[in-house]
């Protein structure tokens, strides 16, 4: 079955960076386009990132446009986020996101903690 896995979430201090990865399984990862998504409790989940099948297609939310970077590894059916510039606003949970045959799956998700 589908499965997601992200990983690389932690402390930083604000201005800092880090680069969260999602290791994905059960289905054909290069034919799919794949997202970033976060969430603060007491708000509703938010688009981040997205990454197109072939990885030419990127788009970003206004919020990290221009700080945050998209990428994927066929090879390793993996996607990362690089974030960097990160400010107290970027703390939360950051989950990864595929649709696959009409049905949205996600992995648990990684706490990203910004914090001087």
């Amino acid at each position: 079955q589908v499965q997601l896995v992200e990983s690389g979430g932690g402390l930083v201090q604000p201005g800092g960076s880090l680069r969260l990865s999602c290791k994905a399984s059960g289905f054909t990862f290069a034919d799919y386009g794949m997202s970033w998504y976060r969430q603060v409790p007491g708000k509703e989940r938010e688009f981040v990132a997205r990454i197109s099948p072939t990885g030419l297609g990127r788009d970003y939310a206004d919020s990290v446009q221009g700080r945050f970077t998209v990428s994927r590894d066929d090879a390793r059916s993996t996607i990362h986020l690089e974030m960097n510039s990160l400010n107290i606003e970027d703390t939360a949970v950051y989950y990864c996101n595929a649709r696959v045959m009409r049905n949205d799956y996600w992995g648990k998700g990684t706490q990203v903690t910004v914090s001087s």
